[in-house]
């Protein structure tokens, strides 16, 4: 019997967290701030906030600690769907281990990613959540801590990524048995490791939406899948979940490449970057992979039972919300 039918009340829960956030399926989308050290304590700033029409902004802005000035003035554009502003600052002494304030309304409803480019090519990333608007800028990182950092993005990554939580609730509504899942979820991780590497370092470039649009299909197709089960008619995902995983994967690697390329990468240490982020993409993946587990183990344990129509309820749930996506992804193009 398919996952859904004799669990679905646990997995209906998982789906109303996906409906939360139907109008932001990749929520790994958060306001950017990068500085970039050019020498002689002067400093390039670059500011973007999430944007509706051309003249609706996010109101956040920066605060640099005292003594700094602004040498030259600030230059903003509206563009597709977010609003930038550049500008150059000038401290005496520098930025390091003075603390950087991010200010405005919107400050404590929305998360940060701040990024710190150092002559020497090494960086700082910080993900700001709401309530944290402060950080300090550090002297140049060893490899150690850039493994953390990138670590932990990854982690952040998967599990604030409905798109691929949901691809991944899809084929567990399907795939049976601790063998089957394990083989299809190294499918899926080794496909999207090779696009992301592929994408990440250059040797590949595809467009956002599109790609965003696809991946939404491709939950589509796998909520369709579990649709075919249930009428008795089980499909490819069926006979060949870790084929399906892997074709699928493919294109989930380049959605992972596109929240990587907001961060960037540390030009001294892109190998160690790239990997641990993956690595960390993967624990989030086994993390959620293990809930929905205990989720269903728990459940399973309770005397109540959800009636036979509930079984239809997540696949029909979760292909809803993919379909919107595509058409807001579509609209983009």
């Amino acid at each position: 019997m398919i996952l859904a039918g004799r669990y679905g009340h646990a997995l209906l829960a998982l789906v109303c967290i996906g409906a939360s956030s139907v109008a932001s399926p990749d929520v790994f989308r958060p306001d950017y701030l990068e500085i970039r050290e050019l020498g002689g304590e002067q400093y390039d700033v670059l500011l973007k906030v999430p944007s509706q029409g051309d003249d609706l902004r996010l109101s956040i802005d920066v605060r640099f600690p005292e003594g700094t000035v602004e040498v030259e003035p600030r230059r903003s554009q509206f563009v597709a769907d977010g609003y930038t502003e550049r500008w150059r600052i000038a401290r005496p002494g520098g930025l390091v281990g003075a603390p950087i304030e991010i200010v405005g309304r919107a400050a404590g409803v929305t998360d940060v990613l701040a990024r710190i480019e150092r002559l020497d090519g090494t960086s700082q990333v910080e993900s700001l959540a709401p309530g944290r608007a402060t950080f300090v800028v550090e002297p140049p990182l060893g490899l150690t801590q850039t493994a953390v950092t990138y670590l932990v993005l990854g982690v952040e990554h998967i599990l604030g990524g409905i798109y691929h939580l949901l691809f991944v609730l899809s084929l567990l509504l399907i795939v049976r048995g601790f063998k089957r899942i394990a083989i299809t979820i190294t499918a899926f991780t080794l496909a999207h490791s090779l696009t992301l590497a592929a994408a990440t370092l250059g040797f590949v470039h595809v467009p956002g939406p599109p790609v965003e649009a696809a991946i939404a299909l491709s939950i589509v197709f796998v909520a369709a899948e579990v649709l075919r089960g249930l009428r008795g008619n089980p499909g490819l995902t069926a006979r060949a979940p870790w084929l399906v995983a892997f074709i699928f994967g493919l294109l989930h690697g380049f959605g992972f490449a596109g929240a990587l390329a907001e961060v960037g990468l540390p030009q001294k240490a892109i190998p160690v970057a790239l990997f641990t982020f993956n690595v960390g993409v993967e624990l989030g993946q086994l993390l959620f992979v293990a809930a929905v587990v205990a989720i269903v183990a728990l459940c399973s344990r309770l005397p109540a039972r959800v009636p036979r129509w509930g079984a239809w309820v997540p696949p029909y749930a979760i292909g809803t919300i993919a379909m919107f996506w595509v058409a807001e992804r579509i609209a983009s193009f």
